[in-house]
């Protein structure tokens, strides 16, 4: 639980590259997370080949219309992409994500959720990349974290609103 209680979103990011094991124990906890009906739908994508990570930040920054790094600077992007068909694709693909944030800052890596995966991957720009990467283009993008060693301190959290928990 503490490792629950104590993650938090991070916004800078060392160049230091992330160990192959650590990655690989990030994107396992990933595959460790159920999904509807247990049909494993979501592909997890770890993008660490610079000419790819420009890619996706360009086209992530151009639908925020914005010229800064959405990830933060961070040495990986992990995209969750899933079969749009499948029922519960969002929430497949929201708990793999969860999962790996979870894993990730058990293993001392930060992480932060992002967001406008589903705008790239139903583009063109992003079907583009999907044949390029040989991967179906019924995938629709879920979302994405950013992984890499934290440069800062994280900040304290914020106080958890009245109501939060409600019994009946």
């Amino acid at each position: 639980m503490s490792h629950i209680k104590t993650r938090r979103s991070v916004r800078a990011y060392k160049s230091e590259p992330v160990p192959s094991k650590g990655l690989d124990a990030v994107l396992e906890a990933g595959t460790c997370a159920p999904t509807g009906g247990g049909h494993q739908s979501p592909i997890i994508i770890a993008i660490t080949d610079p000419e790819y990570r420009r890619k996706i930040v360009k086209l992530n920054a151009e639908v925020m219309v914005c010229t800064t790094d959405p990830y933060y600077g961070a040495p990986v992007v992990i995209l969750v992409l899933v079969d749009g068909s499948a029922t519960t694709y969002v929430e497949d693909g929201s708990c793999a994500l969860e999962n790996m944030m979870l894993a990730a800052h058990a293993l001392g890596l930060g992480t932060i959720w992002i967001h406008r995966e589903r705008e790239i991957f139903d583009s063109e720009s992003g079907k583009d990349l999907l044949w390029e990467w040989k991967l179906p283009e019924i995938l629709r993008g879920i979302e994405a974290i950013a992984l890499g060693y934290p440069a800062q301190e994280a900040g304290k959290p914020s106080a958890h609103k009245q109501n939060y928990i409600v019994r009946i």
